[in-house]
């Protein structure tokens, strides 16, 4: 079971400069742009500050 995500603070999603890279094809965004975010998606990302608040899916 998943805990309640936090409330979504209304914040402009788009990352800044610094905020993100390509890696692979893939979009990787950076700790700093999930801090500014302010919450988890559950994604299992790889910069993810909230890890300890989530359950990583990928350790399913």
């Amino acid at each position: 079971m998943r805990p309640a995500k936090r409330p979504r603070a209304a914040v402009d999603p788009r990352p800044r400069e610094g905020e993100c890279y390509w890696e692979n094809g893939l979009l990787v965004f950076t700790a700093a742009y999930h801090l500014r975010r302010g919450w988890c998606c559950g994604g299992g990302c790889r910069h993810c500050p909230y890890r300890n608040d989530v359950a990583d899916p990928q350790k399913k």
